[in-house]
């Protein structure tokens, strides 16, 4: 009671003190109520993901024995249904056919190199990531690109294993899975963003497929504002499990953050708030938008303990990337030879995979990538005057796009998720009677259909 009256005074406040005309949208200090509206096309989309067509494509994954990124790739492999050159031809011909299906909508495309020998790749080898662009109706918006991604590449307990059976179940048919359907179910859709659902190899020599196509996008000049990464969802049906969570890492300080630019963040105490901590935000509030059966934790953690995955490459390039995995891995249904030892079952096989589950983390993943699809793009040069020393806090920033209005959002610097939102429907200037010495702020552009974009924490100007 006491929080509630202490945040109808601050609104009361606030509808006196603001020097731009707004309309107050959401005071309580609570993350529900900073959320986007629902979207009913976005809804109908995912009760359209199918739990046994995502069966159906982590068993034929599985079905070629091996998709270890040594693996055979030959054309009579490919013929006989064996190896990685195999799961990758069949990759290319699925998205290919929601091709079909939606009138020629999706660029089935390949990105084919050749590693050189290191670590975990003895010899050259061809490496292919495979992947379908659904291009943006919006001239302009469609130079934005979201991306999902999951690695088609398995392996055993010997990463040198070319032959011998590595199913890839969970790690990462589960991931592969999560591209694919999202490919059939939004490829029957228009958004004025680009949208790109992406499968690599490689991951599991050292995320060789994604280091080369996170940096070709970079080269040329992909506007790349998220990166969703999928890898082991499959919601390990071990009894400690939690079927109602997916984890979503983000890294803190920038990977691909100048020295220069790591004091500025250390000074202005922005550690949390880097562009992929922003995506994870708003994947968790996509999460409750949808009321998604399945609940984003966001983990402030790059990845899982010295742990590593290809959402890693998208941010040595300067993207925004986060990592999907299920609440508790299973280590004995992943990366081991499939046998049994003292009556324990040992390889990641579809039996250990939760089919709903997955489903259901493909719901957050296809809400998210249609929700920042069809949302403005974020503004820019978003500032935070500091000329002169004062109490109230003053924000500026360039009109987006397509944007209808703009949200100020901020929280308590110890709060992991933005608690307060301003509308500010008329200019690009927003005066809030909020010290910046006690607050986090940010600007996000809000679409005619209420669809928002990713939030920008604003930087000083002096």
């Amino acid at each position: 009671m006491f929080r509630s009256i202490i945040s109808l005074i601050f609104a009361l406040l606030a509808a006196v003190l603001f020097s731009v005309p707004y309309r107050t949208v959401a005071l309580a200090a609570t993350p529900e109520n900073v959320a986007s509206p629902v979207d009913p096309q976005i809804t109908a989309a995912l009760a359209d993901i199918s739990a046994q067509r995502i069966q159906a494509n982590i068993e034929k994954l599985v079905s070629f024995q091996t998709r270890l990124t040594l693996s055979a790739q030959d054309p009579d492999s490919i013929q006989a249904g064996h190896g990685i050159g195999s799961a990758r031809e069949w990759i290319k011909a699925e998205f290919e056919r929601y091709s079909r299906a939606c009138g020629g909508c999706l660029e089935v495309k390949t990105d084919s190199f050749t590693e050189k020998p290191g670590d975990r790749i003895p010899q050259p080898t061809v490496i292919t990531n495979v992947y379908a662009v659904l291009k943006g109706t919006d001239p302009e918006s469609a130079k934005r690109v979201v991306l999902v991604t999951g690695h088609y590449d398995s392996r055993n307990s010997d990463t040198f294993a070319a032959t011998s059976i590595a199913p890839g179940a969970n790690d990462d048919g589960s991931g592969t899975a999560v591209s694919l359907e999202c490919a059939r179910v939004l490829s029957k859709l228009k958004f004025p963003a680009t949208i790109v659902f992406l499968t690599v190899a490689g991951e599991e020599q050292g995320l060789n497929g994604s280091a080369h196509f996170a940096k070709m996008a970079k080269e040329q000049g992909w506007d790349i504002e998220a990166a969703l990464n999928n890898d082991i969802v499959g919601g390990d049906r071990s009894p400690q499990q939690n079927a109602g969570i997916v984890r979503v890492f983000s890294e803190g300080v920038p990977l691909a953050a100048t020295d220069a630019e790591v004091r500025r963040i250390r000074n202005l105490g922005g550690e949390n708030d880097s562009a992929s901590r922003q995506l994870a935000r708003y994947v968790a509030e996509i999460g409750r938008t949808y009321q998604t059966v399945v609940k984003p934790l966001i983990v402030f953690r790059l990845d899982r303990y010295l742990r590593g995955g290809d959402h890693i490459s998208f941010n040595e390039q300067g993207y925004a990337a986060v990592r999907f995995t299920e609440y508790r891995e299973d280590y004995n249904h992943q990366h081991q030879n499939v046998r049994t030892e003292n009556g324990i079952e040992y390889g990641d096989l579809p039996k250990f995979v939760n089919f709903d589950y997955v489903a259901n983390v493909a719901r957050v993943n296809a809400a998210t990538l249609a929700s920042l699809a069809s949302a403005p793009g974020p503004p820019a040069q978003v500032r935070l005057q500091t000329k002169q020393l004062e109490n109230d806090s003053t924000l500026t920033w360039e009109a987006s796009p397509r944007s209808a209005s703009y949200e100020v959002l901020w929280r308590d610097t110890a709060s992991p998720e933005w608690e307060h939102a301003q509308s500010v429907e008329n200019g690009t200037r927003a005066t809030l009677p909020l010290s910046k010495d006690n607050v986090i702020f940010a600007v996000r552009a809000v679409g005619p259909g209420g669809h928002r974009s990713l939030p920008v924490v604003p930087q000083p100007e002096r």
